[in-house]
């Protein structure tokens, strides 16, 4: 994907993740403040409580190439945590995943 086309995708109900396993409480997302000794780590479950999208996002960042072509692909990444979104004036089809 060396071109950016300008295809959109928008993921709803991001609250609905599920994980297998015990990655729920064994998983550990790092960040960091930019601060000596401020790494920080959070679990899924503590992360879906706070801000459901972000996990989904995080995932979708690491499918994505690394570089500004992949920070530009982001942007046409939209993520909900509920079913409603505002983008119904651009017509989504629609694209069942079971």
């Amino acid at each position: 994907p060396h071109v950016d086309c300008g295809d959109n995708v928008i993921v709803i109900n991001a609250e609905k993740v599920r994980f297998t396993g015990k990655k729920l409480t064994d998983k550990t997302y790092y960040r960091y403040t930019g601060q000596p000794g401020g790494k920080r780590e959070t679990s899924p479950r503590e992360m879906l409580q706070k801000n459901p999208r972000g996990v989904v996002e995080h995932a979708i960042v690491g499918m994505l190439p690394k570089g500004r072509l992949g920070r530009t692909l982001f942007h046409n990444v939209h993520v909900y945590a509920g079913s409603e979104h505002p983008h119904e004036a651009q017509q989504p089809k629609v694209l069942e995943i079971k």
